[in-house]
Protein backbone atom coordinates (compact mmCIF):
# COMPACT_ATOMS: atom_id res chain seq x y z
CA UNK A 1 0.00 0.00 0.00
CA UNK A 2 2.70 2.41 -0.86
CA UNK A 3 1.45 6.19 -1.51
CA UNK A 4 4.57 6.86 -3.30
CA UNK A 5 4.70 10.50 -4.98
CA UNK A 6 1.04 11.06 -4.52
CA UNK A 7 1.70 11.73 -0.57
CA UNK A 8 5.37 12.95 -1.38
CA UNK A 9 4.71 16.02 -3.89
CA UNK A 10 1.34 17.16 -2.21
CA UNK A 11 2.15 16.80 1.50
CA UNK A 12 1.29 19.14 4.46
CA UNK A 13 4.22 21.30 4.92
CA UNK A 14 5.70 20.78 8.53
CA UNK A 15 8.14 23.70 9.61
CA UNK A 16 11.82 22.59 10.18
CA UNK A 17 11.46 23.79 14.43
CA UNK A 18 8.75 20.78 14.41
CA UNK A 19 8.77 16.84 14.88
CA UNK A 20 8.47 14.72 11.14
CA UNK A 21 6.66 12.29 13.99
CA UNK A 22 3.59 13.75 13.77
CA UNK A 23 0.12 11.77 13.90
CA UNK A 24 -3.48 12.50 13.12
CA UNK A 25 -6.61 12.86 14.92
CA UNK A 26 -9.49 10.84 15.50
CA UNK A 27 -12.02 10.27 12.23
CA UNK A 28 -15.43 12.34 13.08
CA UNK A 29 -17.46 9.81 11.90
CA UNK A 30 -16.35 6.22 13.41
CA UNK A 31 -17.87 5.47 16.60
CA UNK A 32 -14.80 3.79 18.97
CA UNK A 33 -15.32 1.27 21.69
CA UNK A 34 -12.58 -0.12 22.45
CA UNK A 35 -8.85 0.55 21.38
CA UNK A 36 -6.18 -2.09 22.46
CA UNK A 37 -2.56 -2.46 21.69
CA UNK A 38 -1.18 -5.44 20.23
CA UNK A 39 2.08 -6.45 21.41
CA UNK A 40 4.21 -8.92 19.10
CA UNK A 41 4.13 -12.06 19.75
CA UNK A 42 7.81 -14.06 18.63
CA UNK A 43 7.39 -17.89 17.62
CA UNK A 44 10.81 -18.34 18.65
CA UNK A 45 13.62 -16.32 21.51
CA UNK A 46 11.90 -13.26 23.36
CA UNK A 47 12.71 -9.92 21.86
CA UNK A 48 15.06 -7.55 22.74
CA UNK A 49 15.19 -4.25 22.82
CA UNK A 50 17.05 -2.56 19.26
CA UNK A 51 17.31 0.42 17.15
CA UNK A 52 17.41 0.40 12.90
CA UNK A 53 19.11 3.16 11.90
CA UNK A 54 17.27 4.77 9.00
CA UNK A 55 19.33 5.00 6.03
CA UNK A 56 18.97 7.64 3.09
CA UNK A 57 15.89 6.03 0.69
CA UNK A 58 13.62 5.98 4.48
CA UNK A 59 14.41 9.92 5.10
CA UNK A 60 13.10 11.02 2.24
CA UNK A 61 9.99 10.20 4.02
CA UNK A 62 10.61 11.68 7.20
CA UNK A 63 8.34 14.30 6.83
CA UNK A 64 5.43 12.96 4.36
CA UNK A 65 2.02 11.96 5.61
CA UNK A 66 1.11 8.46 6.87
CA UNK A 67 0.09 6.00 3.73
CA UNK A 68 -3.39 4.36 4.60
CA UNK A 69 -5.52 1.78 3.07
CA UNK A 70 -8.68 0.30 3.71
CA UNK A 71 -9.46 -3.47 2.47
CA UNK A 72 -13.64 -4.03 2.89
CA UNK A 73 -14.90 -7.81 3.03
CA UNK A 74 -18.02 -8.67 2.35
CA UNK A 75 -20.53 -10.21 4.86
CA UNK A 76 -17.44 -10.42 7.54
CA UNK A 77 -18.98 -9.92 11.37
CA UNK A 78 -17.55 -9.05 14.17
CA UNK A 79 -17.24 -12.25 15.03
CA UNK A 80 -13.99 -12.28 13.55
CA UNK A 81 -12.45 -9.54 15.77
CA UNK A 82 -10.63 -12.02 18.08
CA UNK A 83 -9.11 -13.80 15.71
CA UNK A 84 -7.64 -10.18 13.69
CA UNK A 85 -6.17 -9.41 16.59
CA UNK A 86 -4.34 -12.57 17.80
CA UNK A 87 -3.00 -12.97 14.10
CA UNK A 88 -1.79 -9.74 14.25
CA UNK A 89 0.36 -10.23 17.59
CA UNK A 90 1.59 -13.00 15.58
CA UNK A 91 2.69 -10.81 12.33
CA UNK A 92 4.58 -8.67 14.48
CA UNK A 93 6.46 -11.55 16.28
CA UNK A 94 8.95 -11.41 12.69
CA UNK A 95 7.60 -7.22 11.98
CA UNK A 96 8.58 -6.25 15.35
CA UNK A 97 9.99 -2.66 14.55
CA UNK A 98 6.90 -1.97 13.14
CA UNK A 99 5.67 -2.15 17.05
CA UNK A 100 8.18 0.57 17.61
CA UNK A 101 8.62 3.93 17.14
CA UNK A 102 10.43 6.86 15.11
CA UNK A 103 13.06 9.00 16.93
CA UNK A 104 16.17 10.52 16.85
CA UNK A 105 19.06 8.67 17.06
CA UNK A 106 20.74 9.09 20.70
CA UNK A 107 23.52 11.69 20.65
CA UNK A 108 22.50 13.10 17.65
CA UNK A 109 20.00 16.00 16.03
CA UNK A 110 20.25 15.02 12.32
CA UNK A 111 19.73 11.38 12.04
CA UNK A 112 16.98 9.27 12.65
CA UNK A 113 16.24 5.26 13.93
CA UNK A 114 13.27 3.09 14.41
CA UNK A 115 13.40 1.95 17.44
CA UNK A 116 11.56 -0.98 19.39
CA UNK A 117 11.96 -1.72 23.16
CA UNK A 118 9.64 -5.23 24.70
CA UNK A 119 6.36 -3.68 25.74
CA UNK A 120 5.97 -1.78 22.25
CA UNK A 121 3.00 -2.49 20.44
CA UNK A 122 0.54 -1.59 17.72
CA UNK A 123 -2.36 0.13 18.26
CA UNK A 124 -5.62 -1.70 17.34
CA UNK A 125 -8.86 -0.09 16.91
CA UNK A 126 -12.05 -1.81 16.45
CA UNK A 127 -14.79 1.14 15.16
CA UNK A 128 -18.78 1.00 14.31
CA UNK A 129 -19.30 3.03 11.04
CA UNK A 130 -21.65 5.53 12.91
CA UNK A 131 -23.34 6.89 9.75
CA UNK A 132 -25.75 4.09 9.18
CA UNK A 133 -27.63 5.29 6.18
CA UNK A 134 -23.93 4.54 4.16
CA UNK A 135 -23.24 0.38 4.11
CA UNK A 136 -21.12 -1.41 2.61
CA UNK A 137 -22.28 -0.94 -1.15
CA UNK A 138 -22.31 2.53 -0.71
CA UNK A 139 -18.86 2.71 0.40
CA UNK A 140 -16.76 -0.87 -1.28
CA UNK A 141 -18.30 0.61 -5.02
CA UNK A 142 -16.23 1.29 -8.34
CA UNK A 143 -18.75 4.43 -8.89
CA UNK A 144 -18.02 7.79 -7.44
CA UNK A 145 -17.93 8.37 -3.98
CA UNK A 146 -17.27 10.87 -1.77
CA UNK A 147 -13.88 10.92 0.27
CA UNK A 148 -14.95 12.10 3.33
CA UNK A 149 -16.81 9.18 4.25
CA UNK A 150 -14.19 6.48 3.30
CA UNK A 151 -11.76 8.81 5.72
CA UNK A 152 -12.89 7.55 8.94
CA UNK A 153 -12.43 4.05 7.88
CA UNK A 154 -8.47 4.41 8.56
CA UNK A 155 -7.10 5.08 12.06
CA UNK A 156 -5.29 8.23 12.96
CA UNK A 157 -1.14 7.47 13.82
CA UNK A 158 -0.52 7.57 17.87
CA UNK A 159 1.95 10.60 19.16
CA UNK A 160 5.23 9.80 19.87
CA UNK A 161 6.68 8.26 16.81
CA UNK A 162 4.39 5.45 15.98
CA UNK A 163 5.05 3.92 12.63
CA UNK A 164 1.55 1.44 12.42
CA UNK A 165 -1.76 1.61 13.58
CA UNK A 166 -4.79 -1.09 12.86
CA UNK A 167 -8.56 -0.37 12.55
CA UNK A 168 -11.58 -2.52 12.02
CA UNK A 169 -14.82 -1.15 11.32
CA UNK A 170 -18.14 -2.92 11.27
CA UNK A 171 -20.25 -2.27 8.49
CA UNK A 172 -23.72 -2.72 7.68
CA UNK A 173 -22.88 -5.85 5.32
CA UNK A 174 -19.05 -6.47 6.13
CA UNK A 175 -16.12 -5.72 7.30
CA UNK A 176 -13.39 -2.41 6.72
CA UNK A 177 -10.26 -3.31 7.99
CA UNK A 178 -7.54 0.18 7.91
CA UNK A 179 -4.25 0.53 7.92
CA UNK A 180 -2.17 3.15 8.29
CA UNK A 181 2.21 3.18 7.71
CA UNK A 182 4.31 5.88 8.84
CA UNK A 183 6.90 5.57 5.12
CA UNK A 184 9.71 6.46 6.83
CA UNK A 185 9.09 2.90 8.54
CA UNK A 186 8.99 0.75 4.84
CA UNK A 187 7.65 1.18 1.43
CA UNK A 188 4.86 -0.32 0.03
CA UNK A 189 6.75 -4.05 -1.09
CA UNK A 190 7.17 -4.37 2.69
CA UNK A 191 3.79 -3.63 3.86
CA UNK A 192 2.36 -5.74 1.66
CA UNK A 193 4.81 -8.14 3.13
CA UNK A 194 3.57 -7.38 6.04
CA UNK A 195 -0.19 -7.80 5.22
CA UNK A 196 0.07 -10.98 3.39
CA UNK A 197 2.35 -12.82 6.48
CA UNK A 198 -0.85 -11.06 8.97
CA UNK A 199 -3.71 -12.45 6.47
CA UNK A 200 -1.72 -16.17 6.59
CA UNK A 201 -1.42 -15.90 10.39
CA UNK A 202 -5.65 -15.61 10.45
CA UNK A 203 -6.19 -18.24 7.67
CA UNK A 204 -3.31 -20.57 8.07
CA UNK A 205 -5.67 -22.48 11.06
CA UNK A 206 -8.39 -23.22 8.57
CA UNK A 207 -6.87 -23.85 4.92
CA UNK A 208 -3.14 -25.13 5.86
CA UNK A 209 -1.64 -22.17 4.09
CA UNK A 210 2.16 -22.47 3.49
CA UNK A 211 4.43 -19.86 5.51
CA UNK A 212 5.04 -16.40 4.27
CA UNK A 213 8.70 -15.84 4.40
CA UNK A 214 10.23 -13.39 7.04
CA UNK A 215 11.35 -10.07 6.57
CA UNK A 216 15.07 -9.02 5.62
CA UNK A 217 15.85 -6.70 8.85
CA UNK A 218 19.57 -5.75 8.07
CA UNK A 219 19.59 -2.11 6.99
CA UNK A 220 23.00 -2.03 6.87
CA UNK A 221 22.65 -3.90 3.25
CA UNK A 222 21.92 -0.48 1.95
CA UNK A 223 25.23 1.50 1.18
CA UNK A 224 25.25 4.84 3.13
CA UNK A 225 24.89 8.03 1.00
CA UNK A 226 25.18 10.89 3.72
CA UNK A 227 24.55 13.61 0.82
CA UNK A 228 21.11 12.18 0.25
CA UNK A 229 20.40 11.83 3.66
CA UNK A 230 20.71 15.29 4.67
CA UNK A 231 18.95 16.84 2.01
CA UNK A 232 15.95 14.09 2.25
CA UNK A 233 15.64 14.52 6.17
CA UNK A 234 14.78 18.19 5.68
CA UNK A 235 10.95 19.17 4.61
CA UNK A 236 10.99 20.04 1.02
CA UNK A 237 8.10 21.36 -0.26
CA UNK A 238 5.20 23.86 0.68
CA UNK A 239 1.56 22.59 1.12
CA UNK A 240 -1.10 22.35 -0.99
CA UNK A 241 -4.10 23.70 0.83
CA UNK A 242 -6.51 21.46 -1.57
CA UNK A 243 -4.90 18.53 -0.16
CA UNK A 244 -6.95 18.22 3.40
CA UNK A 245 -7.60 15.18 5.64
CA UNK A 246 -11.26 15.02 4.77
CA UNK A 247 -10.89 14.72 1.11
CA UNK A 248 -11.63 18.16 0.30
CA UNK A 249 -15.24 17.69 -1.59
CA UNK A 250 -12.86 15.04 -3.91
CA UNK A 251 -14.76 11.92 -5.24
CA UNK A 252 -12.69 8.45 -5.42
CA UNK A 253 -13.91 6.43 -8.72
CA UNK A 254 -12.42 3.01 -9.89
CA UNK A 255 -11.69 2.22 -13.59
CA UNK A 256 -10.69 -1.04 -14.74
CA UNK A 257 -8.59 -1.65 -17.90
CA UNK A 258 -8.80 -5.45 -18.65
CA UNK A 259 -6.33 -7.48 -19.94
CA UNK A 260 -7.77 -7.06 -23.39
CA UNK A 261 -7.64 -3.31 -23.35
CA UNK A 262 -3.89 -2.76 -22.29
CA UNK A 263 -3.16 -5.28 -25.45
CA UNK A 264 -5.01 -2.99 -27.88
CA UNK A 265 -3.05 0.34 -25.92
CA UNK A 266 0.06 -1.69 -26.71
CA UNK A 267 -0.79 -2.35 -30.44
CA UNK A 268 -2.10 1.43 -31.07
CA UNK A 269 1.31 2.39 -29.70
CA UNK A 270 3.35 -0.12 -31.80
CA UNK A 271 1.68 1.05 -35.45
CA UNK A 272 1.95 4.71 -34.04
CA UNK A 273 5.68 3.58 -34.10
CA UNK A 274 5.63 2.16 -37.09
CA UNK A 275 3.79 5.23 -38.93
CA UNK A 276 5.77 8.03 -37.13
CA UNK A 277 8.90 5.80 -38.58
CA UNK A 278 10.53 5.63 -35.14
CA UNK A 279 11.79 2.60 -33.16
CA UNK A 280 9.00 1.15 -30.74
CA UNK A 281 8.89 2.02 -27.49
CA UNK A 282 9.31 -0.07 -24.41
CA UNK A 283 6.00 -2.00 -23.60
CA UNK A 284 4.39 -3.41 -20.77
CA UNK A 285 1.06 -3.87 -19.17
CA UNK A 286 1.88 -1.14 -16.52
CA UNK A 287 3.25 1.13 -19.01
CA UNK A 288 -0.15 0.96 -21.05
CA UNK A 289 -2.05 1.41 -18.24
CA UNK A 290 0.10 4.24 -17.17
CA UNK A 291 -0.20 6.32 -20.33
CA UNK A 292 -3.47 6.02 -20.96
CA UNK A 293 -4.60 6.93 -17.62
CA UNK A 294 -1.95 10.15 -17.84
CA UNK A 295 -3.13 10.82 -21.34
CA UNK A 296 -7.03 10.70 -19.86
CA UNK A 297 -5.92 12.65 -16.86
CA UNK A 298 -4.86 15.72 -19.10
CA UNK A 299 -7.67 15.60 -21.29
CA UNK A 300 -9.85 15.68 -18.40
CA UNK A 301 -8.50 18.70 -16.53
CA UNK A 302 -10.35 22.05 -16.37
CA UNK A 303 -9.41 23.94 -19.71
CA UNK A 304 -7.45 21.53 -21.13
CA UNK A 305 -8.04 22.44 -24.56
CA UNK A 306 -4.96 21.98 -27.65
CA UNK A 307 -4.34 25.69 -26.65
CA UNK A 308 -4.01 25.77 -23.06
CA UNK A 309 -1.84 22.97 -23.05
CA UNK A 310 0.58 24.75 -25.48
CA UNK A 311 2.66 26.56 -23.05
CA UNK A 312 2.36 23.69 -20.18
CA UNK A 313 4.19 20.30 -19.55
CA UNK A 314 2.62 17.62 -18.10
CA UNK A 315 4.29 15.17 -15.54
CA UNK A 316 4.18 11.72 -14.23
CA UNK A 317 5.69 10.35 -11.51
CA UNK A 318 6.10 6.45 -10.28
CA UNK A 319 8.26 4.63 -8.17
CA UNK A 320 10.90 1.91 -9.07
CA UNK A 321 11.86 -0.67 -6.98
CA UNK A 322 15.69 -0.55 -6.87
CA UNK A 323 16.37 -3.73 -4.87
CA UNK A 324 17.62 -5.26 -7.51
CA UNK A 325 19.19 -2.11 -8.72
CA UNK A 326 21.20 -1.34 -5.97
CA UNK A 327 25.04 -3.15 -5.74
CA UNK A 328 24.71 -5.41 -3.34
CA UNK A 329 20.89 -5.85 -4.50
CA UNK A 330 18.83 -6.46 -2.24
CA UNK A 331 16.52 -8.95 -0.67
CA UNK A 332 13.03 -8.99 -1.93
CA UNK A 333 11.68 -9.44 1.39
CA UNK A 334 13.84 -6.08 2.91
CA UNK A 335 11.49 -4.22 5.43
CA UNK A 336 12.43 -0.49 4.87
CA UNK A 337 12.14 1.88 1.65
CA UNK A 338 13.99 1.01 -1.65
CA UNK A 339 12.04 3.15 -3.77
CA UNK A 340 13.52 5.84 -6.21
CA UNK A 341 11.03 8.12 -8.38
CA UNK A 342 10.67 8.06 -12.28
CA UNK A 343 9.83 11.31 -13.72
CA UNK A 344 8.07 11.22 -17.08
CA UNK A 345 7.39 14.15 -18.80
CA UNK A 346 6.05 15.58 -22.10
CA UNK A 347 4.35 18.47 -23.85
CA UNK A 348 1.00 18.52 -22.60
CA UNK A 349 -0.49 19.21 -25.83
CA UNK A 350 1.02 15.71 -27.02
CA UNK A 351 -0.12 13.99 -24.02
CA UNK A 352 -3.36 15.72 -24.39
CA UNK A 353 -3.92 15.06 -27.73
CA UNK A 354 -6.83 12.79 -28.69
CA UNK A 355 -6.14 9.12 -30.28
CA UNK A 356 -3.46 7.65 -30.91
CA UNK A 357 -1.27 10.58 -31.56
CA UNK A 358 -1.79 11.41 -27.00
CA UNK A 359 -1.70 7.61 -26.28
CA UNK A 360 1.73 7.40 -28.00
CA UNK A 361 3.18 10.23 -26.46
CA UNK A 362 2.30 9.70 -22.77
CA UNK A 363 3.72 5.93 -23.12
CA UNK A 364 6.67 6.52 -25.46
CA UNK A 365 7.68 9.10 -22.58
CA UNK A 366 7.25 6.94 -19.51
CA UNK A 367 9.21 4.05 -21.50
CA UNK A 368 11.93 6.85 -21.87
CA UNK A 369 11.81 7.19 -18.38
CA UNK A 370 11.97 3.64 -17.53
CA UNK A 371 14.56 3.14 -20.10
CA UNK A 372 16.70 5.89 -18.08
CA UNK A 373 16.27 4.08 -14.43
CA UNK A 374 17.23 0.76 -15.60
CA UNK A 375 20.23 1.95 -17.70
CA UNK A 376 21.20 4.52 -15.17
CA UNK A 377 22.60 2.68 -11.77
CA UNK A 378 22.87 5.34 -9.16
CA UNK A 379 23.31 8.20 -11.22
CA UNK A 380 19.22 7.62 -11.70
CA UNK A 381 19.51 10.08 -7.92
CA UNK A 382 21.37 12.80 -10.31
CA UNK A 383 18.55 15.86 -10.60
CA UNK A 384 16.54 14.11 -8.82
CA UNK A 385 15.33 17.65 -6.79
CA UNK A 386 15.77 19.87 -9.49
CA UNK A 387 13.32 17.48 -11.72
CA UNK A 388 10.65 17.08 -8.71
CA UNK A 389 10.93 21.02 -7.88
CA UNK A 390 10.30 21.22 -11.61
CA UNK A 391 7.11 18.72 -11.74
CA UNK A 392 5.65 20.49 -8.41
CA UNK A 393 5.68 23.60 -9.77
CA UNK A 394 3.88 22.41 -13.24
CA UNK A 395 0.79 24.26 -12.66
CA UNK A 396 -1.54 21.01 -12.10
CA UNK A 397 -0.05 19.10 -15.45
CA UNK A 398 0.89 17.09 -12.75
CA UNK A 399 -0.36 13.35 -11.72
CA UNK A 400 1.31 10.58 -9.68
CA UNK A 401 0.92 7.39 -8.75
CA UNK A 402 0.46 5.47 -4.93
CA UNK A 403 0.81 1.30 -5.32
CA UNK A 404 1.68 -1.64 -7.61
CA UNK A 405 -0.38 -4.89 -9.23
CA UNK A 406 2.47 -6.28 -8.29
CA UNK A 407 1.08 -6.21 -4.82
CA UNK A 408 -1.47 -8.29 -5.23
CA UNK A 409 -3.77 -6.31 -2.63
CA UNK A 410 -6.80 -8.99 -3.16
CA UNK A 411 -5.28 -11.59 -2.84
CA UNK A 412 -5.11 -10.69 1.05
CA UNK A 413 -7.66 -13.08 2.65
CA UNK A 414 -7.80 -12.86 6.49
CA UNK A 415 -9.43 -16.42 6.21
CA UNK A 416 -13.43 -14.93 5.18
CA UNK A 417 -12.62 -14.68 1.50
CA UNK A 418 -10.94 -12.07 -0.52
CA UNK A 419 -11.53 -8.40 0.03
CA UNK A 420 -14.64 -7.17 -2.35
CA UNK A 421 -12.58 -3.26 -2.74
CA UNK A 422 -8.94 -2.10 -1.65
CA UNK A 423 -9.07 1.88 -1.59
CA UNK A 424 -5.48 3.80 -1.12
CA UNK A 425 -7.33 6.57 1.10
CA UNK A 426 -3.81 8.48 1.02
CA UNK A 427 -3.70 8.40 -2.30
CA UNK A 428 -7.50 9.48 -2.96
CA UNK A 429 -7.23 12.67 -0.46
CA UNK A 430 -4.04 14.09 -2.42
CA UNK A 431 -5.61 13.80 -5.50
CA UNK A 432 -2.91 10.88 -6.77
CA UNK A 433 -4.28 7.26 -8.93
CA UNK A 434 -4.01 4.59 -6.99
CA UNK A 435 -3.00 1.26 -8.85
CA UNK A 436 -3.66 -2.75 -8.46
CA UNK A 437 -4.05 -5.61 -10.16
CA UNK A 438 -7.72 -5.72 -11.51
CA UNK A 439 -10.01 -8.12 -9.38
CA UNK A 440 -10.89 -11.69 -10.89
CA UNK A 441 -7.86 -13.43 -10.22
CA UNK A 442 -5.57 -13.76 -12.78
CA UNK A 443 -7.24 -11.45 -15.40
CA UNK A 444 -4.01 -9.94 -15.70
CA UNK A 445 -5.99 -6.27 -15.64
CA UNK A 446 -5.13 -3.34 -13.77
CA UNK A 447 -7.79 -0.88 -12.00
CA UNK A 448 -7.11 2.52 -11.53
CA UNK A 449 -8.42 4.45 -8.70
CA UNK A 450 -8.60 8.57 -8.57
CA UNK A 451 -9.41 11.30 -6.82
CA UNK A 452 -11.34 14.40 -8.79
CA UNK A 453 -13.70 17.37 -7.82
CA UNK A 454 -17.43 16.19 -8.98
CA UNK A 455 -16.97 18.56 -12.40
CA UNK A 456 -13.76 17.22 -13.32
CA UNK A 457 -14.72 13.08 -12.25
CA UNK A 458 -17.58 13.14 -14.89
CA UNK A 459 -14.91 14.76 -17.84
CA UNK A 460 -12.64 12.27 -16.53
CA UNK A 461 -15.32 9.71 -16.76
CA UNK A 462 -16.36 10.85 -20.17
CA UNK A 463 -12.51 10.77 -21.46
CA UNK A 464 -11.85 7.47 -20.34
CA UNK A 465 -15.54 5.79 -21.82
CA UNK A 466 -14.40 7.61 -25.11
CA UNK A 467 -10.45 6.20 -25.15
CA UNK A 468 -11.69 2.76 -24.81
CA UNK A 469 -14.29 3.07 -27.72
CA UNK A 470 -11.61 4.41 -29.60
CA UNK A 471 -9.45 1.33 -28.85
CA UNK A 472 -12.93 -1.05 -30.06
CA UNK A 473 -13.22 1.02 -32.94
Amino acid sequence: MSCWLGSWLRIEWIGRDQSPLRSGSTPPMARVPRTSVVAPSPAGAALHECSFPLTYLDALWLHVPPVDGVLFYRDATSDVLPNLADSLSRALGAFYPLAGRLRLTSGTHNRYELHYQPGDGVTFTVAEYSNHHVGFDELATDNPTEVAKIVPLVPPLPEGGAVLAVQATVLRGGLAIGVTVHHAACDGVSSTHFLRTWAWAAAAACRGASTPEPPFLDRSVIRARDDLYDTFRVPMLPSNDDDDDGGGGKLLATFTLSREHLQSIKDVVAREAERRGVPRPRSTSIIAAFGFVWQCYVRAKPGSTAASCCSARAYFLFPADHRARLEPPVPDEYLGNCLGPCFASAPGEDVGAAGADGLFAACAAIAMTIDGVVRGGAACWDGWMERITEAYSAGGMLLTVAGSPRFRVYDTDFGFGRPAKVDVVSAARTGSISVAEARGGGSSGVEVGISLPACSMECFSECFADAIACLSS
